[in-house]
């Protein structure tokens, strides 16, 4: 049963802004560049970290006051041919702690008598996931019926004979579809699988997934894509500096096993409200074309905003408007020159009438520490991971110092 969480906050939020009635402090500060994040039933937390000494950072409040009094690290599962321990999913679910990385899904059993991090060699749940170099992440999830999705993103940016060069074509088909680009399905409960005898494609021409969740309410699996890049230096007979900036929006998508999003031969225009032709493939910015096939977002935010998460609100501390609805952080873009960089704030979506709205506000801002920025380097922080804790409150992760801020709601309970 969810409880009222404890009212802690910092005089300025830690930095950030909230709407009236909500507060937040700081739980750990310079954590390092910090990723995805969890919390256990016991408010421990596991952040996934680009660490050198540990992948996974484990933070415990001993005082009652949600400031990490302890860290410890644990978990050494280097991707083959890297320095560096990175990145993705992190989760605890069904009595084990869930990680990721490039190559695999992997987990421990709980800590048990009041450990905090888990000892030996975590099981390996899903791996033999293709080779690649870019939009690599294995992000995952998981639903109520005992399976798990793992992200396979696409190896390039839009499936071009020569990669990234100016008015190169798209291969047709795009050969990347058959194992990347999309959604696959494994069993939770059953170890060392792999994606070519295991595991079922569930959803395809989704492009790059950091951020996904499983809606309990209407049975749905819905993802943030990352939306290709590049439309003015590829094709700049066809897009201006402006559209290029604009250009496309990233989607939120419900999921339902068969969905095809239309990557890497369409991509989502905000300003039009439609799927059009990618230039790769004959378009011209206006042509619609086969992605009158393909499925729409439920929700479209501004280019390049780079959503790195997104998590439905499953707990009852927060007013009521705000119960079942999904929080998305936004990291942050690098290409939206020469209009400034947009995003690097939590957006709110409401659920209404089974599903998520087409509108949304953002939720949690300031995070760059400045008016506007034009290099993303400057951004003070970068929102990237989003937990909801058993009492209610609201986890968010920055990955430039690793800050973590607890979030609640400080107005009279509903």
């Amino acid at each position: 049963m969810q409880t009222a969480a404890e009212i802690v906050c910092d005089e300025d939020n830690g930095g950030i802004t909230l709407p009236d009635g909500f507060c937040a402090s700081v739980v750990i500060d310079s954590l390092g560049p910090a990723r995805h994040i969890a919390v256990a039933p016991n408010g421990d937390i596991y952040v996934k970290t680009r660490s050198e000494e540990g992948g996974i950072a484990a933070l415990r409040d001993t005082t009652g006051d949600f400031k990490a009094d302890v860290i410890e690290l644990f978990s050494d599962m280097t991707p083959m041919g890297s320095g560096i321990l990175w990145e993705t999913g992190m989760a605890v679910h069904n009595g084990y702690i869930w990680a990721s990385n490039t190559e695999a899904v992997y987990r421990w059993p709980m800590p048990e008598n009041g450990a905090l991090v888990p000892g030996g060699n975590p099981e390996i749940v899903a791996t033999g996931f293709p080779e690649q170099e870019s939009h690599d992440s294995k992000s995952f999830t998981f639903d109520d019926s005992g399976y798990l999705y793992v992200n396979v993103g696409a190896p390039s940016n839009a499936c071009q004979e020569s990669s990234r060069t100016p008015g190169s074509p798209g291969l047709d088909p795009c050969p990347q579809l058959e194992r990347q680009a999309g959604i696959w399905r494994f069993h939770a409960d059953s170890l060392n699988q792999t994606q070519q005898q295991d595991g079922l494609r569930y959803a395809m021409g989704i492009r790059n997934v950091v951020g996904l969740d499983w809606n309990s309410e209407n049975g749905s699996l819905y993802v943030a894509q990352h939306g290709r890049d590049q439309l003015n230096t590829l094709w700049p007979e066809l897009f201006t500096t402006e559209d290029n900036a604009e250009l496309p929006a990233e989607e939120i998508l419900r999921l339902n096993e068969g969905a095809n999003a239309g990557w890497p031969y369409c991509y989502y225009d905000g300003r039009q409200q439609r799927k059009v032709l990618a230039p790769e493939y004959g378009g011209d910015g206006e042509e619609v074309g086969r992605c009158s096939e393909y499925l729409d977002p439920v929700t479209a935010f501004p280019g390049h905003w780079a959503p790195n998460d997104l998590r439905f609100y499953t707990g009852t501390h927060f007013p009521e408007r705000y119960r079942g609805g999904a929080f998305v952080a936004f990291h942050g873009s690098w290409n939206r020159a020469p209009l400034p960089q947009g995003g690097y704030n939590v957006a709110f979506i409401p659920f209404q009438n089974g599903d998520l709205t087409a509108d949304y506000e953002i939720f949690a801002d300031g995070f760059v520490g400045a008016e506007e920025i034009i290099n993303p380097g400057n951004a003070e922080f970068r929102p990237m991971g989003l937990a909801v804790a058993p009492d209610g409150a609201l986890y968010i992760s920055d990955s430039t110092k690793g800050r973590i801020w607890r979030v609640v709601y400080t107005g009279e309970m509903e």
